[in-house]
């Protein structure tokens, strides 16, 4: 009798465990495209921190996912210059994404050189 107490709470707990598990695999966004806007948010503040100047454009987009607003130019020396916009705050219910709702990060040749307000200052004049 003991034993098979035993046996049922195991194969019970297990089911649950099976059950939460599939829950999570189905309702938990996977990728930042695939989150609302207050986990997406939340994410690009958190990944954002956690990035190291020279990285790459490519490794970027694949850590952060496509940018919300991007700017790019080809400067005289052939060299390109970028900014992308990534949310990560919220400042007005509109439905829209503004630059004064994003983190700009700046890429030159493909290489991240700098994020933050004075990033897109710098690209701004660059851009001129």
């Amino acid at each position: 009798m003991q034993k098979s107490n035993i046996v049922k709470i195991l194969v019970i707990g297990f089911a649950a465990y099976a059950l939460m598990v599939m829950a999570v695999m189905t309702f938990v966004p996977d990728k930042p495209e695939d989150m609302d806007w207050q986990d997406r948010e939340a994410f690009n503040r958190v990944q954002i921190t956690k990035l190291k100047l020279g990285t790459t454009r490519d490794e970027v987009l694949a850590l952060l996912g496509s940018p919300d607003i991007t700017e790019a130019k080809i400067l005289d020396d052939d060299s390109t210059i970028q900014v992308m916009f990534f949310r990560t705050q919220h400042v007005k219910a509109d439905g829209l994404t503004t630059q004064d709702e994003c983190t700009p990060l700046l890429f030159e040749n493909q290489k991240l050189v700098a994020w933050g307000e004075g990033a897109y200052e710098s690209y701004q004049i660059v851009k001129s």
